[in-house]
């Protein structure tokens, strides 16, 4: 079921990113337009691609892929497997050696990139509710 669930959000955010990219093109294509939806719509494409970033990273780390079977029995120091170390969030997948060495096999850079972009889709949602509260409650089409 959950498996199900995930591949379902894979799916929304892997087509809301780039049905926004179209929004947002035709939107630039006749200006002026309201800075806060702008923002608004870039927070959530930003938000929809972190999503679907992690998703990816969450079926490699769920369905395994290569992983465990890239675990050596030796680490490149001689030491032993002493286990394997699954988690899903921050994304990990490492084989874990009696000496405390590790071997990842899920990149850190995949749990950055979806922090940066989670993080910029905050930044750009505080912005657009900033710049739709400059403009005033009662404009609804956002004229000045």
């Amino acid at each position: 079921m959950q498996t199900a669930l995930m591949g379902l959000l894979l799916l929304v955010s892997a087509a809301a990113v780039p049905a926004c990219a179209l929004v947002l093109c035709l939107l630039l294509r006749n200006p002026p337009r309201p800075p806060s939806r702008i923002a608004a719509l870039l927070a959530v494409i930003s938000a929809a691609a972190a999503a679907a970033v992690y998703c990816y990273g969450w079926f490699s780390v769920a369905l395994g892929g290569p992983f465990p079977a890239l675990c050596e029995d030796t680490g490149a120091s001689g030491a032993r497997l002493a286990g394997l170390d699954q988690g899903y969030w921050p994304l990990r997948n490492a084989c874990v050696y009696a000496d405390g060495s590790t071997a990842e096999h899920v990149s850190a850079s995949i749990n950055a990139f979806v922090h940066a972009l989670a993080a910029l889709a905050v930044v750009l949602t505080c912005a657009a509710a900033v710049a739709a509260a400059r403009t005033g409650r009662g404009d609804a089409r956002g004229e000045a």
